[in-house]
Parts: C-alpha cells; structure tokens; sequence
C-alpha cells in the first residue's frame, strides 16, 4: 500500500554531555562577548566597558535605602560584590541562553544580542556617557552571538545527521554531537577570548600609565600657610583606638565610582563658571601649584556612615582656598547679594555634588586640595583634585576627581543625591565613638581603658561622657584640641566587675549642643543616636 512516510521532526538531545556542552556554549559566548568589549574599550575609554556601565547604572537606579544597606553591610568591598552579581547574573544568563540554543539557534544568539543593547544604553547613559560609550558593548555583543551560534551548530549538527539515519562517526558519542570537534572550537573560543580580554586590560591599565607618571614627578611646594603642629597631647596612643592622623592606605572611600578614574594631571582642567560668575576661570593643575596652598588638618565623614561607624577620617590636606578662587571670578555670598546659593562639583565620570555658597564663603578652610597627608593625592581619594569643606558631609561637599564647579541654585538645580532624596545641606552632626573596648571583648576585672572619638566638625567637642548600664554620665578626658575641624580622642578609665555590661557614650560640641539619644537612620542627613558596645568581665 503505497504513501508518503512522514519526517520525523527533530528533537532536541537531552543526554547530560549535550547540555553541559550546550551551557558551556553560553558560558563561552558571554566570556568572549565580555574580552572582545574590554579590548574595544580600551580605544575608547575604559569606563565604557559592558560590565562596568551596567554597574554603574545599577548603582544610578537603586533606591537610597538599598544603596546604604550596601555600603553598612559591605563597606569598602561593595562595588566588588556588585560586580561579582552581574558576573554571576550574566553567567546563568549565558547558560539558558546556551540551553535555549539547542532548539532555538539564532533566537539565542539574538540573545546575546539583546545583552549587548542593555549594556549600550547604560554606557552611553552614564552622567558622563556619550555615543561612543555604546561601542565596546555593541561589538563585544555581536562576538558573543556568533560565537554561540557556532558552537551550537556542533552540538545541533550531529544530533541531526544521527536522527536521519547518517552514518556514526567514531567522533560522535551516543548523544549525537561531535565532541572533539566541539572541544576543538570551543577550546579555540576560549583562547582566543582570554587573550583578547588580556590584551584589553593591559592597554586599558597602560591608558592610566601616564595619569601615574604625572602624579609621581610632582613635587608638593611648601604651603604659604602650613598647618599647626599637632599638640603633643591631641593623640592619646591608646592600643586599639583611632590615630589622630589617619594614613592614606586606611582611609575610607565611599563612592560610586566602580572603576577609580586615573586622570592625568597634565591635561587635567578646572572649570569656573555659572550665575553670579563675572570672570569665568579655566585652571589647570601647574595653575593651582603656582598659587599660595595652604595646608590643614581637617576631619571628614560620609553621611553612611552609622552610629559608631568606620566612615570618618583625619587627615593633613593641602590646597588653594576654595574662597579665594570663587572671589576671584566675581562671585559673592546669597548675603552679599550674589544670585547664586549653590555650588555644583562635577567630577570627571559625571558625579554631581551641591554645596551651600554661603558656607563656603563663611571663612572657613574649604579646600580645593592638592595633597593628602604630605603626598599627592591617592587616585582612590580624588587626584588630582578634590573638594574638602569642613563641617558638611561628603556627599555635599567632598567631590573626588573634580573637574567643574558651576555656580546655580538650589530652586533650578538637584545633584545626584538630593534627586534620590537625600538632603539639599547637610552640616555635620555631632558624634561620637568607641574605638576600645570592642564588642563582646572580655577584658578582665578591674581598671578597663575605654577610649574613643569624638566630632563636630567646625564647632568642636567640648566634652564626652560614658556610662555604664544606664547609670549615671562620668566625664572622660579628653585629648588636647588641635582644632575645631578635627575630631578628638577621649578616654575614660572604668572600675570594671565581673558580669555583662553595656557602655554609651554621648559628645557634647564646641557651642554646647549635647548628642542627642534619637537614634535615626542615615538617611536623609545623617544618623543620630548613641554609640554603645556590650562586654563580658570576666
């Protein structure tokens, strides 16, 4: 009886050896999409790359709250658990899309190329993105879909040939697929993705080479006003507490930079412009050293930074006076009748920072500084230059690898934190710390050296108590004041007993306001509270 026999319909192989090549396929497409965007980067500029512009979109677009969990749960190691979830992300990313391959080749492959568009809309997006950003992304993503389309084509292509009857290669396992010809390319892909992403950090590394040799040949010039000497007395050396200077290599950085900028301070230029402005300034980095610096010890604190937290620091800044250089262009105080009561810090990868005029003009040491603790400044920290104002928080005031100040106000203009609901001015409140004992230490019976920090930037700390269960304040010692900008150190020595206690401590500042007990979040302007740790006497 004659007919037409129906074809079978392909199926997709479902032993273990096909799906693992079929996931490694994925994993393969997503590396060498990610090697061939990081050499591309590297003519473009480094911060263009796919997984540091999604990063930092993610950081742009994460709410207030998130962020700051972040930053207390993580510290310093934030950005690297952010990048190490989009790595993670992208590599189960890249192993469905592998999968998928298996039945859906080119719907796959469009994959990938749909993680290329997400990664140029968030480079050319960044504050400081351009066109050009989108690059790297859109043709590390176009490697990446071919390079899955090939691979499953091995694994699909005898599959197919077994179905149909087609002869059985010594090649070919029982799953169907040709494995040394598989490992083969996909041992080729790899190669040759590792030394395209090699290749890509090298020139991206040696792109910041030159950034380097500018800041080693410079040598800081004596300030016209140096800074006081430290009173003999300001720093106690306690074991455990805070040095009165912080080093460089321990001092905190909080930003959302995921790739610190390297600028190279050559070509590094100010600019000086906006409402109010007379003379506009175009100042370049020889231009600020020739000026008169000043040199300070000033104390800074980032608003994340909790109760009893690690983000505050002391350190001996070197720079021009911010106020002279905004006189200078003509600018005068919102008192004075200037129309401007905002000064915007830009920085080069696109932050945006705004500090009340009026503050900056009020006399007090607001830097543009140069030099940190007797160097150039640290590129984590800012260098070339960065912003120090005493007395307000970093995400007002402290703006890292500056490059423009713009004059404006608060009415016609919101920087990136004031837009996520931060506050507007932000002067830092008064608090203190214990640096020793530490929690749950168990020191033993007996006198017990409780020790800590204590600031109030620009209004200086007048006194410090500690108690012990809820009873009654006992005045510490403080350490000599060096100025109303720093912190100071404090020590309080208690007549421990045996059995589990709790110790508090509270500062009161420079104008007699004592911290207040309210223990509030950081968010919108800093916390407030108490700082208290539990220890076993034994």
């Amino acid at each position: 009886m004659g007919g037409v026999t129906a074809k079978k319909a392909p199926t997709k192989p479902r032993s273990w050896p096909v799906a693992c090549a079929a996931a490694l396929s994925g994993l393969l497409a997503g590396f060498a999409s990610l090697a061939v965007a990081e050499l591309v980067s590297a003519a473009v500029r480094p911060e263009s790359g796919p997984v540091t512009a999604v990063g930092g979109a993610v950081i742009d677009r994460t709410p207030s709250g998130v962020k700051d969990w972040a930053v207390q749960t993580f510290g310093s190691a934030d950005k690297v658990v952010l990048l190490g979830g989009i790595l993670v992300l992208l590599a189960l990313f890249g192993i469905a899309l592998g999968l998928l391959a298996l039945r859906y080749r080119r719907a796959a492959s469009a994959g990938v190329l749909v993680f290329g568009v997400v990664g140029a809309v968030a480079a050319a997006g960044r504050p400081d993105g351009s066109a050009t950003d989108a690059i790297p992304s859109v043709v590390g993503a176009m490697a990446g879909a071919a390079v899955l389309y090939l691979l499953a084509g091995r694994l699909t292509a005898g599959s197919a040939a077994e179905e149909t009857g087609g002869p059985k290669d010594r090649q070919r396992t029982a799953a169907g697929f040709d494995r040394r010809g598989f490992v083969a390319a996909a041992a080729a892909t790899a190669a040759a993705s590792a030394g395209a992403g090699v290749l890509g950090r090298r020139l991206n590394a040696s792109s910041g080479a030159e950034a380097a040799a500018s800041r080693s040949g410079i040598v800081l010039p004596r300030p016209a006003s140096p800074a006081g000497a430290v009173p003999a007395g300001a720093d106690l050396k306690i074991d455990g507490l805070s040095p009165f200077t912080t080093p460089n290599s321990d001092f905190y950085r909080v930003d959302t930079a995921l790739v610190v900028p390297k600028v190279d301070a050559t070509t590094w230029k100010l600019r000086i412009h906006g409402r109010g402005v007379r003379r506009e300034l175009e100042l370049t980095y020889d231009d600020l050293l020739r000026r008169d610096l000043v040199e300070r010890d000033i104390t800074l604190t980032c608003v994340s930074n909790e109760v009893g937290g690690p983000y505050v620091g002391n350190a001996r800044w070197i720079g021009v006076p911010l106020a002279d250089l905004l006189r200078e262009a003509g600018v005068r105080a919102p008192s004075a009748g200037g129309p401007a009561d905002q000064l915007v810090a830009r920085s080069v990868e696109g932050m945006t920072f705004g500090s009340p005029v009026e503050t900056v003009l009020d006399g007090r040491d607001a830097l543009l500084a140069l030099g940190m603790n007797g160097e150039p400044l640290p590129f984590r920290n800012g260098f070339p230059v960065r912003m120090v104002v005493p007395g307000l928080y970093g995400y007002v005031s402290a703006c890292k690898w500056l490059t423009e100040l713009e004059l404006t106000t608060f009415d016609d203009y919101d920087v990136y934190w004031v837009k996520r609901n931060w506050a507007r001015e932000a002067p830092v409140k008064t608090q203190s710390r214990i640096d020793t004992p530490k929690p749950f230490a168990t020191p033993s019976p007996g006198t017990v050296r409780v020790a800590g920090v204590a600031w109030a930037q620009h209004r200086g700390v007048d006194r410090v108590e500690v108690r012990v269960d809820d009873g009654p304040w006992r005045a510490a010692e403080l350490a000599a004041e060096h100025s109303a900008d720093t912190w100071r150190q404090w020590v309080w020595d208690w007549p421990a007993t045996s059995g589990r206690h709790r110790l508090e401590v509270r500062a009161t500042d420079g104008k007699g306001r004592t911290q207040t007990a309210e223990r509030v979040g950081t968010i919108p302007d800093g916390a407030t509270g108490w700082h208290s740790v539990v220890v076993n006497v034994a």
